[in-house]
């Protein structure tokens, strides 16, 4: 095993002070190297968060795109089969696929020219299959890669 500190790659939708939302890349970087459960050999290991979570899987049709939106609480999305994309209010738009990963947080945005949040869709001629955490704590406001 590798003694280097892994690297994890995700996408943060984030809203500014102004409620704008954005999109930046971030990476996970901070992990512990230990054994998940002795006498297993030692994996690298970045738990993240303690607040309540929901988890469920979601599956968005072939063409299905949705309206501006913000996320209905701060979320991690995971694609496991398929594309999907998101388009922030600042015109970024990310497409992603499986083994890419989304922090949905855009919850503190305000509508500007008919756009309040984000909009996103299935890419491509399969569904898109997201697995959804969904956290019950607050957002953050302006904050982007707020996770390590």
């Amino acid at each position: 095993m590798s003694d280097a500190s892994p690297t994890v790659p995700y996408w943060h939708l984030w809203a500014d002070a102004d409620g704008i939302s954005h999109q930046t890349r971030c990476a996970f970087t901070e992990f512990e190297k230990k054994s998940m459960s002795p006498p297993a050999p030692p994996q690298w290991q970045g738990q993240k968060t303690h607040d309540g979570a929901t988890v469920f899987v979601t599956v968005q049709p072939v063409g299905w795109t949705g309206d501006w939106h913000p996320n209905p609480k701060p979320q991690w999305i995971v694609p496991l089969s398929g594309r999907w994309f998101v388009e922030s209010m600042d015109g970024t738009r990310v497409e992603m696929g499986p083994g890419e990963i989304s922090f949905g947080e855009d919850q503190n945005v305000r509508e500007r020219d008919g756009k309040t949040g984000h909009r996103s869709g299935t890419v491509g001629d399969e569904p898109a299959v997201l697995m959804i955490i969904q956290y019950d704590s607050a957002p953050t406001t302006g904050a982007a890669c707020r996770f390590r």
